[in-house]
């Protein structure tokens, strides 16, 4: 079987197997829905109080993979909502995802958010924060005011690909970084296709991460992460955006006990990524996300 194959295929199957759930899953929750879902929880975060959300019973809620009651942790913290915010609304499988830049105390902080809604109730509430530019390796908060151009643009009918398509397109990236080159897995970037990591333009025109060479997000020097592992968290089908959580494995980041963990959306359509955005945080290696 061909390399391109084989992502291809291995990408339907993990699709038909992650948390985005089935056709049936959000039929009472559009994507007005989901967005007010988003919305409500943030401003619930912001005033430190969850007592007004739809939860429904045995509702689970997470920080940086462990299991809190809601209320704990950022909750606490947290004291305003910025103007940076990045929604990813999956109708079909009732879920929503955001990443936001919020103030914590005098500094900004990275935060993401999954919700999952089933019966217009929150069943799942999965978060990560990204308290500082340690825990994030970087971060360059003054390029996140306001959401890309590129990810509001609405793919056309004939540009716009079936969701098993736009998986397997997207997940071509860590097959990528699997072997070491996005040239060997054909991972099919657009013309001028760009990459976000926490703020930094690290790949496409414009970059700062080894220019001229990364300009050339396809060519440009990858590391590579035998032990990447990844799961679709949301597939937003109107806006062409695949949203994945990936752990890039041991020694991806500083000593070998280390892994970067990433919320990484990608802008697919007419066959192509258009561009790839990700809030990253370092944390330990093999650390479960607690929604395998």
């Amino acid at each position: 079987m061909k390399p391109s194959m084989y992502f291809a295929c291995a990408s339907m199957l993990l699709a038909a197997c992650t948390s985005t759930g089935g056709p049936a899953a959000s039929a009472s929750c559009d994507r007005a829905c989901l967005r007010g879902h988003l919305d409500g929880y943030l401003a619930a975060l912001v005033r430190h109080d969850p007592s007004q959300l739809p939860l429904a019973q045995g509702v689970r809620f997470t920080e940086d993979t462990r299991a809190l009651a809601l209320g704990e942790g950022f909750w606490k913290t947290v004291s305003a909502a910025g103007t940076y915010r990045q929604y990813f609304l999956d109708a079909r499988a009732g879920v929503a995802g955001a990443l936001v830049v919020m103030q914590e105390g005098d500094h900004p902080a990275l935060f993401v958010l999954r919700l999952k809604v089933v019966s217009n109730k929150l069943s799942e509430i999965e978060t990560m924060v990204v308290h500082d530019a340690r825990e994030g390796f970087f971060m360059d908060i003054a390029n996140l005011t306001t959401a890309t151009p590129a990810m509001a643009v609405v793919p056309t009918a004939v540009e716009r690909e079936s969701r098993e398509q736009a998986i397997a397109t997207a997940t071509r990236y860590p097959a990528g970084l699997k072997i070491g080159s996005f040239v060997t897995a054909q991972t099919p970037f657009a013309p001028g296709t760009y990459r976000f990591e926490n703020g930094r333009r690290m790949a496409g025109p414009g970059c700062t991460f080894r220019p001229p060479s990364c300009e050339d997000i396809k060519g440009q020097k990858i590391p590579t992460l035998p032990e990447i592992t990844y799961r679709v968290a949301a597939v937003d089908e109107e806006m062409g955006i695949v949203w994945l959580r990936l752990d890039f494995g041991p020694g991806s980041v500083g000593p070998k006990e280390n892994a970067l963990h990433a919320w990484e959306a990608f802008k697919v359509y007419g066959g192509e990524i258009h561009a790839v955005e990700a809030f990253m945080k370092v944390m330990p290696a093999h650390l479960a996300s607690g929604w395998d």
